[in-house]
C-alpha cells in the first residue's frame, strides 16, 4: 500500500520532457512509481487541472539563521520550494574562531540576519548538526563561505594572507568540504572578499576541487567591472580545475544594460574550452543587499566597527562624498550610474529607522536636510550599520535574457531578514517565473521553468536522488494550479504568500496544504554527493 498517490495531474517530471497525464505514487519517503497508477493508498490527493512537479530548489538564499528560528520556513514552502542551498556570497555563520565571533555576527547581519539561538557552533560540520537538531520542514545544503573563512583567519586586513594563513583557511575549508558543504562561496563585492587577489583564491579553490566541489561567487563588479569580474572568476576556475557557478548574473547600472550578452558570452566560450562552468539569476530587475556596499571597498577595512568609527570623521566623509559622485574604475560605483531615487530602506534596526522602510534615499535626504551621501552615512552610524537596501539598478531585457539562457537555473537570492519591506523575491519569486515568464509572456515552456528550479540544481549542486519524479528518488513535490499560481508579493507590500498552489510534499509528507502549515518537520541537511578525487582515494564524502 503507498502512502500518498496524487492523482489526476499533468506530471511534469523535471527533465524538460513534455507534461503527461498520470499519477505519482509515494511510499517511505520516496517516489515508488509514476504513471497511470491503481494502487491501493493511505492517503490520495485529487491533482485533476493541475501541475505534479518535483520540489522546487532554491540555489542561493541566505536563510542561514532564519531556518533555526523560524523551522516551518513558510516563507519558502508556501512557493512551493523544498530545499534551499545557503551559505552564498560568502557570507555564512560559520566557520569563526571565539575571538572572532562578534565580527563575523555584525559582518553578516545585513544579509542572513540574526538569530535567537546561541552561536553554539565553530565549524560548518557543528553548524550542521545544530541545524538538523532545529528540525526544519525543508532539506538544507551549503557552501563553506570565504568570508567567513578571512574572517576567522585574517580579521578584515587589507592585505594578501601568509602561507601559514593560507594553510589555516584551506584547514577550515576542508573541514566544511568533510562535513558535506557544496564546495566554496565568495563574495568579493564585500570586504574582506574584496581584498583578496585571484591567486589567493585560486589556492583555495584547489581544495575545492580535490572533492569535485563547486565554485559558487558573487563576482567583484556587476556594473562597469562586469566583463572584467567574469573574466576574473572563469581565471580562478580555470587555474584550479574547480566547476564554477556564478550566482545572480546580472548588469547592474543603466550605462551597462546590455553588456549581459557579452557576459553570457564569456560563459559560452569558457564552455567551448571545456570548462564546467553555470550561472542563477531572479526573476526582478531589483536587487538587494547591504547599504554598507555603497561605500569605496577601502571604507570597509577593519569590519563594521572600523567603519562605523570612520564615518564620524568628517574628512573621511567628505572623501567618501567625492568618490561617489564620480565614476570609479577599480571598483562599481553604482550610485553614479543608478542614483539614489533607486536605493531604498528594506530593513533597519531602530524604531527611527524602521519608519524609513519603503522609502528612497534620496526622499530620505530631503526629508534629513541633508545631501544623500551624508544622510546615508548617518543612517549606517545611527543603525550600527546594520541596514539591508533594495536597489533598482538592472534592465527587464537583461533579466529575461539570463532567465532564458539554458545554463542559468533559478533561484531567489532571499536576504534573512524577513521583516520590514524585505524585497519581494523572498516571498515571490517561484510563482512569478510560472505566472509572468510561462504563462503572460511565454519565455519559458512549463517544461523549461520546472527543470531550471528541480532537476539542474539538483544536480548541479549534487543533491543526490532529488529533482526528478523518478521511482527511487526523495518524494519532494509541488502540486500548482498553471492557471493561476501568481506571486502577490510588491515592493510596498512584499510579506505575501503567493496563490495557485495546492500542496508542497518534504520526502513524503505533506507539509503545505491549501496555505495551511501541517506542521510537518522532516527536513533534513543534504551532504552534498562529493566524490574524492585526492591522494588515490576512491570514495564518496
Amino acid at each position: 500500500m503507498l502512502d500518498l498517490l496524487i492523482k489526476n495531474g499533468r506530471v511534469v517530471d523535471g527533465t524538460g520532457n513534455p507534461w503527461y497525464f498520470g499519477d505519482v505514487g509515494i511510499k517511505d519517503g520516496l517516489i515508488a512509481a509514476t504513471g497511470r497508477l491503481d494502487q491501493e493508498s493511505r492517503e490520495v490527493i485529487d491533482a485533476e487541472g493541475k501541475v505534479i512537479a518535483p520540489g522546487f530548489i532554491d540555489g542561493h538564499c541566505h536563510s542561514d539563521l532564519l531556518i533555526l528560528d523560524q523551522p516551518f520556513s513558510e516563507v519558502k514552502m508556501q512557493q512551493g520550494v523544498t530545499t534551499e542551498v545557503v551559505g552564498n556570497c560568502g557570507l555564512a555563520p560559520a566557520p569563526y574562531l571565539q575571538k572572532t565571533r562578534e565580527q563575523l555576527k555584525s559582518y553578516v547581519a545585513s544579509v542572513i540576519g540574526t538569530t535567537e539561538w546561541e552561536w553554539q557552533w565553530e565549524t560548518v560540520g557543528e553548524y550542521i548538526d545544530v541545524l538538523s537538531k532545529s528540525r526544519p520542514s525543508e532539506n538544507v545544503a551549503t557552501y563553506v563561505a570565504h568570508g567567513a573563512l578571512k574572517i576567522s583567519v585574517m580579521g578584515f586586513e587589507n592585505r594578501p594572507a601568509t602561507e601559514s594563513e593560507l594553510q589555516d583557511m584551506k584547514a577550515l575549508l576542508e573541514e566544511g568540504m568533510r562535513a558535506g558543504a557544496l564546495g566554496l562561496s565568495i563574495g568579493l563585492l564585500y570586504a574582506p572578499g574584496s581584498y583578496t587577489k585571484r591567486e589567493e583564491l585560486a589556492e583555495l579553490c584547489k581544495v575545492v576541487a580535490k572533492y569535485n566541489g563547486l565554485l559558487a561567487t558573487h563576482i567583484r563588479g556587476e556594473g562597469n567591472n562586469l566583463l572584467s569580474s567574469v573574466k576574473e572568476v572563469i581565471w580562478i576556475a580555470e587555474q584550479s580545475g574547480v566547476s564554477l557557478h556564478v550566482s545572480h548574473l546580472k548588469a547592474a547600472g543603466a550605462a551597462n544594460w546590455g553588456e549581459i550578452e557579452d557576459a553570457i558570452g564569456l560563459i559560452e566560450d569558457a564552455r567551448s574550452r571545456g570548462m564546467d562552468v553555470t550561472c542563477d539569476v531572479y526573476p526582478y530587475n531589483a536587487g538587494s543587499t547591504m547599504m554598507t556596499t555603497i561605500l569605496p571597498p577601502w571604507a570597509l577595512e577593519g569590519g563594521i566597527p572600523a567603519v562605523l568609527e570612520r564615518l564620524e570623521d568628517r574628512s573621511v566623509r567628505e572623501r567618501i562624498k567625492r568618490e561617489l559622485r564620480r565614476e570609479q574604475e577599480d571598483w562599481d560605483n553604482l550610485i553614479h550610474s543608478t542614483g539614489w531615487q533607486s536605493v531604498y530602506i528594506s530593513a533597519a534596526r531602530t524604531a527611527e529607522g524602521r519608519a524609513l522602510e519603503g522609502k528612497h534615499m534620496l526622499e530620505i535626504s530631503e526629508m534629513m536636510g541633508k545631501d544623500p551621501e551624508d544622510a546615508m552615512m548617518e543612517l549606517l552610524i545611527r543603525e550600527g550599520g546594520n541596514l539591508s537596501i533594495v536597489y533598482f539598478h538592472m534592465s527587464e531585457a537583461d533579466v529575461r535574457k539570463v532567465i532564458a539562457y539554458d545554463k542559468s537555473l533559478i533561484a531567489s537570492d532571499s536576504l534573512g531578514c524577513v521583516t520590514g519591506k524585505p524585497h519581494p523575491r523572498s516571498y515571490g519569486t517561484f510563482p512569478k517565473v510560472f505566472a509572468k515568464y510561462v504563462r503572460d509572456e511565454k519565455l519559458l515552456t512549463l517544461e523549461q521553468a520546472v527543470r531550471k528550479v528541480s532537476s539542474f540544481p539538483a544536480s548541479r549542486f549534487k543533491l543526490g536522488k532529488r529533482g526528478l519524479l523518478v521511482p527511487g528518488y526523495a518524494a519532494d513535490l509541488v502540486v500548482f494550479d498553471p492557471d493561476t499560481i501568481r506571486d502577490t508579493a510588491t515592493y510596498q507590500e512584499p510579506i505575501r504568500f503567493p496563490d495557485g498552489i495546492s500542496c508542497t510534499i518534504v520526502n513524503g509528507k505533506v507539509t503545505v496544504s491549501g496555505k495551511r502549515h501541517t506542521q510537518e518537520r522532516v527536513g533534513s541537511f543534504i551532504p552534498a554527493q562529493h566524490h574524492c578525487v585526492h591522494d588515490g582515494c576512491s570514495r564518496h564524502i
